[in-house]
C-alpha cells in the first residue's frame, strides 16, 4: 500500500479497503497523539490539521471510486448524517467497476 498517496494526494480512487485501512489509521494515530502529548497546544493543533488534511484527501479518492464529486465530503460537516453516510457510502457501498472521469476502478490487493 502506498502510504504517501494514501494520505497525501486528492486525485484518483481507493477501494474500501484502502479507506478502512486509512481511518483506522488515522484513528489510532489521534488516540496515539492525545495519549503521549495531551489536549491542547501549538504541536496537538498542527498534528490536527495534517490529520484533517489526510482524512479529507482519503475521504476524497473514495467518493471518486463512488463515482462522485470529492465535494460530497461537505456533508461530513453535518453532525449525525457525517457518520452515517461515511459508513454507508464510503465504507460500505461498492465503487464502480469500470473507469470513470477520475481514473480506472481501484486496485484490491
Amino acid at each position: 500500500m502506498d502510504w504517501k498517496y494514501l494520505f497525501t494526494n486528492f486525485e484518483g480512487r481507493i477501494g474500501r479497503k484502502q479507506w478502512w485501512t486509512g481511518v483506522l489509521v488515522l484513528i489510532v494515530v489521534s488516540i496515539l497523539v492525545r495519549v503521549v502529548l495531551g489536549e491542547g497546544g501549538l504541536v496537538q493543533f498542527v498534528i490536527g490539521i495534517l490529520m484533517l488534511l489526510a482524512g479529507l484527501a482519503l475521504h476524497i479518492k473514495r467518493c471518486h471510486d463512488r463515482g462522485k464529486s470529492g465535494w460530497w465530503c461537505l456533508l461530513l460537516l453535518i453532525p449525525f448524517v457525517n457518520i452515517i453516510w461515511a459508513l454507508i457510502d464510503l465504507g460500505i457501498l461498492e465503487g464502480q467497476r469500470e473507469d470513470n472521469q477520475w481514473g480506472p476502478p481501484a486496485v484490491t490487493a
